[in-house]
């Protein structure tokens, strides 16, 4: 994947990184899973705190290339069977790496296996609004040419299962949440060389074995929506993912109906009983009438 195409992989790191600076802890042993060039991860190993950290990468040349770059130590493995210790680490961090596994349910559980009580995990992936656009341009376009379709976009996680999946594997106080992030291109078939580039290109099983037909590419691209100026716009919809290790000292839910004080007497409104219709309907502008 060339370095120049690492754009979307820079910007997701980044928000990562905001979101870990607002947990006030140090993280003395941290795993970069998914390292790809390593960029995150000399970040990571930049963090005060920091007593050694490892980069992980399903492939070998990627995981050599972040050694090479940031000098710091690198094994190639797969996600969904980490070759790593029962609680090795304090931290685990994933940036746009677990979309490519084919169990993503037991990649967190080898995740949460080498957590150490109380470690912390974050990733981000691609969410299932990813490429919505380009989903159902060649969609249309495999239709109207060649008669029928196949998938040509590989599958995503829903944010809706996200926390799920989380609690499933074994983590402790799950959040998730989504943002789309949009990038603008000269055209659709700048989008899908660029994809390439980024090493992003459909894996599905089920997909056609041969080579996409000029002319359903070509269809594709006239059926892509463009802005006035002629460019397109690609959505990116990228899941957050975060777990705690359970741990000693941690904090745990109430059961229900132990709460001793009322929400509405801290927002100083009156309360409505689920099923009252004493509150006037919405229009559709969002606005009470």
């Amino acid at each position: 994947m060339p370095a120049d195409h690492d754009f979307l992989f820079a910007e997701v790191g980044a928000r990562l990184l905001d979101r870990l600076a607002d947990v006030r802890r140090d993280f003395p042993r941290i795993l970069d899973l998914g390292c790809r060039r390593g960029a995150l991860g000399a970040a990571l190993g930049a963090r005060p705190g920091t007593a050694f950290i490892v980069q992980c990468d399903l492939a070998p040349e990627m995981a050599g290339a972040a050694s090479a770059a940031n000098d710091l130590p690198a094994a190639a493995a797969d996600e969904e069977l980490l070759p790593f210790a029962d609680g090795a680490f304090d931290l685990i961090v994933s940036n746009l790496a677990l979309h490519w596994t084919n169990d993503l349910p037991g990649a967190l559980a080898q995740a949460r296996r080498a957590l150490a009580p109380d470690g912390l995990f974050m990733a981000a992936l691609f969410g299932v609004g990813t490429l919505a656009e380009l989903r159902v341009a060649l969609m249309e376009a495999e239709l109207a040419v060649e008669g029928g379709a196949s998938p040509r976009v590989s599958p995503f996680a829903d944010v809706r299962d996200a926390g799920d999946l989380l609690a499933r594997a074994g983590f402790a106080m799950p959040v998730a949440d989504v943002e789309t992030i949009r990038v603008s291109f000269p055209d659709a078939l700048a989008l899908m060389r660029d994809l390439g580039a980024m090493g992003e290109s459909n894996a599905v099983a089920e997909r056609r074995k041969g080579m996409t037909r000029r002319a359903t590419l070509m269809e594709a691209a006239a059926r892509y929506p463009a802005g006035p100026d002629g460019r397109i716009t690609a959505s990116f919809e990228v899941v957050f993912m975060a777990g705690w290790a359970p741990g000693p000292g941690q904090p745990k839910a109430l059961k229900p109906g132990s709460a001793t004080a009322r929400l509405a007497d801290h927002l100083g409104v009156t309360e409505i009983p689920a099923g009252d219709q004493t509150g006037q309907p919405f229009t559709d502008e969002g606005k009470r009438r």
